[in-house]
């Protein structure tokens, strides 16, 4: 068992100031990795979802996400998909996508709960907010629409939910960053030409709407620049005089998690900008 547990340490990212990531099994036998911050008594939760083909320990090293929620004194999860043919391959079963985990209609929703519920547990007991990339992505807004009480915002990335079957229940603060050249999720909607499933995505502009709803009248605003060759859009709309939705079009922009380890956008980081969203939200 030491052994065992030493293997798992070595492939677990290693975080900042001394901070370690450790595995929960629940009861099922699905998993995932979790941190919080040490010396607060109650912290607010970030789940952190990977993409399509990924897994926990990947979306770590990409995004850094875990590291910078810790240093901000949010916990983090990072719950694991369903494994397709090779055990690293995981998916999440948004709908209309993704893989193994479509395909066998696995309960996500159900699963994302039971993890919620084991961070409460281990002292992640404040606000619960979502993250994820691309399939990630569509799986944080589907928990958000079908669990909109429990939510307390969502930062998603390349990706875009079911918007023909699902409807967000009641208003949920939601930032999107998705590109303009996407392949694998069209930003417009349909058949990406370079993806890996037959889904017919909504466009994001059919999820955005889909967020707002639930608000009611809204102001908006608009801003753009240019930044490491890339034109950006930023645009928000607001209630009470706060923003609580906010889209972030990256013109030409690839699909991609902006300002990750392999990620050609360095110029805006994904992972920045969803904890200060996510801390704006608290306030």
């Amino acid at each position: 068992m030491r052994l065992i547990a030493l293997i798992l340490c070595l492939f677990l990212p290693s975080l900042a100031q001394g901070q370690s990531l450790r595995e929960i099994t629940l009861p099922d036998g699905r998993f995932y990795l979790f941190a919080r911050p040490a010396g607060q008594a109650e912290v607010p939760l970030v789940v952190a979802l990977h993409g399509g083909g990924g897994n926990p320990e990947q979306f770590e090293r990409a995004s850094q996400i875990a590291e910078k929620a810790l240093a901000a004194g949010f916990a983090i999860a990072l719950p694991a998909g369903t494994p397709g043919r090779m055990a690293r391959l995981r998916t999440w079963n948004a709908g209309y996508c993704c893989a193994a985990a479509q395909r066998q209609g696995v309960d996500d929703v159900a699963f994302l709960d039971a993890v919620i519920a084991s961070a409460a547990q281990a002292g992640a007991s404040g606000p619960v907010f979502l993250t994820g990339m691309s399939n990630g992505a569509m799986m944080a807004q589907t928990y958000a629409a079908r669990r909109a009480g429990r939510v307390a915002g969502v930062a998603s990335v390349s990706g875009t939910m079911d918007t023909r079957r699902l409807r967000v229940g009641a208003p949920v603060p939601l930032l999107h960053i998705h590109g303009t050249a996407d392949p694998m999720v069209p930003y417009a909607g349909g058949q990406g030409d370079s993806s890996l499933t037959r889904a017919d995505f909504s466009s994001v502009a059919e999820v955005m709407a889909d967020f707002r709803a639930p608000f009611g009248a809204m102001g908006e605003s608009r801003k753009s620049w240019t930044a490491g060759g890339y034109d950006f859009v930023r645009t928000a709309w607001s209630t009470g005089g706060q923003e609580k939705v906010v889209l972030i079009t990256v013109e030409g922009g690839d699909h991609e998690w902006p300002g990750g380890r392999r990620a050609d956008d360095q110029a805006l980081d994904a992972s920045d900008m969803a904890i200060a969203f996510f801390k704006a939200q608290m306030r």
